[in-house]
């Protein structure tokens, strides 16, 4: 009996053609997978109008090998895909037709990069411009409003301080004004220390106050920020002095020779869930950065 022959095959390895070997896609599904791949590898290269031999010695392969590939009888070596996905300007999902989530382009995207490659450089500087002005047009829409506060660095005193003479400096305070309308028409914000102001104010909270002149003088009942001397105190405005909320505190009086200054109404108690969080206090920031002090 006549012993049957095994097939001569050409078989593709690294790009060199190696004879008397069956062929690595013998299995129907792999030889349906050849023919994808090397469908995609003529039609970028056709794309690139590029002839055979030229993409052949780009990656280092003879001309029949690309030959092979593209017909589907063999497929390339993985040692030159990477060669090989270069001379094509694709990338390795784009030759095995594999979706990259992270990489996904539509046909019009794509045309948008080619336009852009386009552009003369001076151009591409202008598209990069208008492309941030977008981004931050975007941003701005996608962000929660956020005012910035001045949180005053001296305190208001319930109770009495040494003190030192109040200026308006302190540190930036974020805040989201649609948890508390009284934010919008705040100027500062100020620290309580003590308990006098208890139980309406503790030791600790934070208050928001609209500074005077810009609001209206206070009324008897109502509630201020003081300057007295170099210390500075929140109290009740009452025609005989200012009061404190705590019984413990006696009414302070004043007779027409002492320095007392209304920094502004205390519009309420800014609650922790007005404070913007740090990561958009940083965004705020970055969309601002620019802004005139």
């Amino acid at each position: 009996m006549k012993q049957r022959k095994e097939p001569n095959i050409s078989v593709s390895q690294g790009g060199k053609e190696i004879t008397g070997k069956k062929s690595n896609i013998s299995d129907p599904a792999h030889r349906k997978d050849a023919h994808a791949v090397g469908g995609r590898i003529k039609y970028y290269r056709e794309h690139l109008k590029l002839d055979q031999k030229v993409i052949a010695e780009k990656i280092g392969v003879t001309s029949n090998a690309i030959s092979n590939w593209e017909n589907g009888r063999t497929r390339p070596d993985f040692s030159v895909v990477p060669k090989l996905c270069e001379a094509l300007g694709i990338t390795l999902y784009e030759l095995y037709g594999i979706d990259n989530k992270q990489d996904i382009y539509t046909d019009k995207e794509k045309s948008m990069v080619e336009r852009y490659r386009g552009l003369s450089h001076p151009h591409q500087l202008a598209m990069d411009s208008l492309l941030s002005s977008l981004e931050a047009a975007e941003t701005v829409g996608s962000f929660p409003e956020i005012i910035r506060l001045i949180c005053c660095d001296k305190g208001l005193a319930a109770g009495f301080d040494g003190g030192a003479e109040f200026e308006d400096n302190g540190t930036p305070i974020y805040l989201y004004p649609n948890t508390n309308a009284a934010i919008r028409q705040a100027d500062l914000v100020f620290p309580v220390n003590g308990d006098s102001m208890e139980p309406e104010y503790h030791d600790g909270d934070l208050v928001l106050v609209e500074k005077y002149p810009g609001c209206p003088e206070l009324q008897y009942g109502e509630v201020g920020a003081f300057m007295i001397g170099n210390s500075t105190y929140i109290k009740i405005y009452e025609e005989d002095g200012l009061e404190s909320f705590n019984d413990k505190y006696d009414t302070m009086t004043f007779t027409e020779y002492d320095n007392v200054t209304l920094i502004g109404r205390v519009l309420g108690i800014l609650e922790p869930a007005s404070v913007a969080s740090k990561r958009d206090a940083q965004r705020y920031e970055t969309m601002h950065q620019d802004d005139e002090e």
